[in-house]
């Protein structure tokens, strides 16, 4: 389930609105982080699970002042169903043609040869 946060922080400079971005973009389940708001000091917090107290407490600490102002879930639109066109019917497709590859057999040739001096053998 997608969730929307809404998070007013204090960020006085550039520095502190680095620091609160930072902050919320490397909290579990964060999808997107931006800034919201006529003044830009809320962040708009788009995930999947993510924990809002948590991350609250964390830009608390390196912020001094972040409180929750909106926590809801997000509904994505359904696509829109696609009427179906009629298709006119395809053009029947010929017999697949079938090609016969004879290859001539393979011979093993094998040749005899007798020892003239056969070792002695003593033990059989």
């Amino acid at each position: 389930m997608k969730q929307k946060i809404i998070i007013k922080v204090s960020m006085h400079c550039s520095k502190c609105r680095t620091e609160a971005l930072q902050v919320a973009a490397v909290a579990y389940g964060v999808n997107s982080v931006a800034l919201h708001g006529p003044e830009k000091d809320k962040l708009m917090i788009l995930g999947e699970g993510v924990d809002v107290a948590c991350l609250a407490e964390a830009l608390r600490k390196k912020l001094c002042h972040a409180t929750i102002e909106i926590v809801e879930e997000v509904k994505e639109p359904s696509p829109p169903t696609p009427t179906p066109t009629p298709t006119p019917p395809a053009p029947p497709t010929p017999p697949p043609q079938i090609i016969y590859c004879q290859q001539p057999p393979q011979f093993e040739c094998y040749r005899v040869v007798a020892d003239p001096s056969p070792a002695p053998c003593t033990i059989m």
